[in-house]
């Protein structure tokens, strides 16, 4: 083997590469780039033994480069494919398989892959393909509305892990201090929790598969809910993959990672010991229509028929408020003047009011006609004149983004021929004095997944949040137990209960701590359910302080970035090459000299 460029230092070990001056640097220093001056073997490996001319342990921004010949995959397709499935596993966290406990470990493979990039490009590629995995696992059941679609969307929405790819390498990588440690236990979960704001737009697709809504379930994460929304419970997952990849891939950071990761149960505890907790105010009984009728010839009828049956049973069994599901009447029945006569019949039969959900053509209070999905509340007379028209419309399936660029999507898949009108402001309806003067708060489909929403309503003054929704377009896959789960989240997140109503399932309610009431209905169903809730009177934390832990997440970022850049002033600038040195032998090219 022949060395190029100098000699192997005299005197020193060859082996160390710790980059403080001495003979081996021309100049007496280190180079400045982490690389020794004890030369090039052939092979391209410094004299110092490190590939690439690295530091052992310096934990640089490339991250991992101490480990990167030994954990990173040998082909850059095997890595691609093993980074795709560390992306997909979260997803088997949430409903329906539901192994909500297999979320604190389930980022855990993909933060060790991205440990191992060998460079701050290949970090973020990490990030980037990973995340393409994450997006197309938690939402696969698009398919059948977007088809290839999806491929490009989850592309594109990956992206947003490309920095947290970079930020991971950069904190998990080499070998972490324990102060290194203790900052990647906050900072990594910050920066998962930008993503799911960012993500949580609307335009992007809005906040479904945020990882704390795994957790809906989970009473003690229920409690953290109360206190910092699904965004808290999300920096919790995070912080406990993050701890326990620490543990796993870096034997010095052992005991700042169990620190860590008990600082994290305690937090839990106290939360669940001292966060204040709603207080009865009594029950309300609502009754939810679930047809089961959504497609074939005369389905719009037939759908009215079917929720008429299922609602004249509900008479004399003292309900205050009766529910149908999304789109429980359509165009045609709307515009038919026999229809409000019907539900006014019912609404006296019952003896209690009726939220149903017209989607067709309308005009709403400032002149606007179009589509609208609109809660119509409708009384013993007829409609009451309280409406809701949704607001948040789902991307392509209720509207197309830019549909002059994308409207081929139309001809793809099941996306929306004709976009939908969005209703300007939310509304909370108050019932007949018969019902107590019960004020309810309406939230249609999507809409659930918006925790700001809900809570807007119940600081409008909404006893119950009331969700009209319809997921049968994929009834056969995980979206319909991911849609009720969301209501849990957002019953603790401010300590009031609501009720989940569908139109083929899962319709299910939901008390003000989160907890289960009643029997849900499956998407077999085609049934009419009561449920007794409990409703409570008080304000979470949440509903006071709002999204808290995403300032907080910003401030964690905010801090990384200033101390890197304190770092970057206070290190010194490279010192320039000197001068060749002069040998008794001259040399090749002024011989003698």
């Amino acid at each position: 083997m022949r060395i190029r460029g100098g000699r192997l230092p005299v005197g020193r070990n060859a082996a160390d590469t710790s980059g403080s001056g001495g003979s081996g640097t021309p100049g007496g220093s280190a180079s400045g780039d982490g690389t020794s001056g004890g030369g090039t073997l052939e092979d391209g490996t410094s004299a110092g033994g490190t590939p690439g001319g690295s530091t052992p342990g310096a934990g640089s921004a490339a991250g991992g480069r101490d480990s990167a010949r030994t954990g990173r995959l040998a082909s850059p397709w095997a890595r691609a494919v093993a980074l795709l499935l560390a992306g997909a596993l979260p997803a088997l966290a949430f409903p329906a398989p539901g192994l909500w406990w297999f979320a604190y470990g389930a980022l855990v493979p993909w933060l060790l892959l991205i440990r191992t990039a060998h460079s701050p490009r290949r970090a973020a590629l990490d990030g980037w393909i990973g995340g393409i995995g994450f997006v197309i696992a938690v939402h696969h059941w698009l398919m059948p509305s977007l088809h290839v679609f999806i491929v490009l969307l989850a592309a594109l929405l990956g992206l947003l892990w490309a920095p947290w790819g970079l930020l991971v390498s950069r904190l998990l990588g080499g070998s972490p201090s324990a102060r290194r440690a203790v900052a990647a236990v906050v900072v990594v979960p910050s920066g998962w929790l930008l993503i799911e704001l960012v993500r949580s737009w609307e335009g992007l697709g809005g906040p479904w598969g945020l990882l704390g809504a795994s957790q809906w379930e989970v009473s003690p994460a229920l409690r953290v809910a109360s206190v910092g929304g699904v965004w808290l419970v999300s920096l919790l997952v995070l912080a406990v993959n993050t701890g326990v990849a620490l543990l796993i891939a870096v034997p010095r950071a052992r005991t700042a990672a169990g620190v860590a990761l008990l600082v994290c149960a305690l937090s839990v505890t106290a939360m669940w010991a001292w966060a204040p907790r709603p207080t009865s105010a009594g029950t309300v009984r609502i009754a939810v229509v679930q047809p089961g009728i959504v497609e074939g010839p005369g389905s719009v009828a037939r759908r009215l028929d079917r929720g008429e049956e299922l609602t004249r049973p509900l008479a004399g069994r003292g309900v205050d408020l009766v529910v149908w599901g999304e789109s429980s009447i359509g165009a045609g029945a709307w515009e038919n003047p026999e229809t409000a006569r019907r539900l006014a019949e019912l609404s006296r039969l019952v003896g209690a009011d009726l939220l149903v959900n017209v989607d067709a053509r309308q005009t709403d209070g400032s002149g606007r006609s179009g589509i609208f999905k609109s809660a119509v509340l409708v009384g013993p007379d007829g409609p009451t004149g309280d409406r809701y028209d949704k607001m948040r419309l789902v991307p392509f399936g209720e509207y197309v983004p830019a549909r002059s660029l994308l409207g081929w999507a139309t001809s793809v898949g099941k996306a929306a021929g004709e976009d939908r009108l969005r209703g300007d402001r939310q509304v909370v309806m108050t019932l007949p004095d018969g019902a107590r003067g019960l004020r309810i708060g309406p939230l249609v489909c999507f809409e659930t997944a918006f925790p700001d929403m809900s809570r807007r309503l119940v600081r409008d003054g909404a006893q119950v949040l009331v969700a009209q929704s319809a997921t049968s377009t994929f009834q056969e896959s995980w979206a319909p137990a991911q849609h009720a789960s969301l209501g849990a989240l957002r019953a603790a997140e401010n300590g009031r209960p609501m009720v989940h109503a569908t139109l083929t399932g899962i319709s299910a309610a939901y008390g003000p701590r989160g907890e289960r009431v009643g029997r849900p209905l499956g998407t077999d169903a085609s049934a009419a359910e009561v449920f007794d809730l409990p409703l409570a009177r008080g304000e979470t934390l949440y509903g006071r302080f709002g999204d808290w832990p995403v300032y907080g997440a910003f401030a964690a970022l905010a801090a990384l970035c200033a101390v890197e850049g304190l770092r970057a002033l206070r290190r010194p600038a490279p010192r320039p090459p000197g001068p060749p040195a002069r040998t008794a032998h001259g040399s090749p090219g002024r011989p003698g000299h």
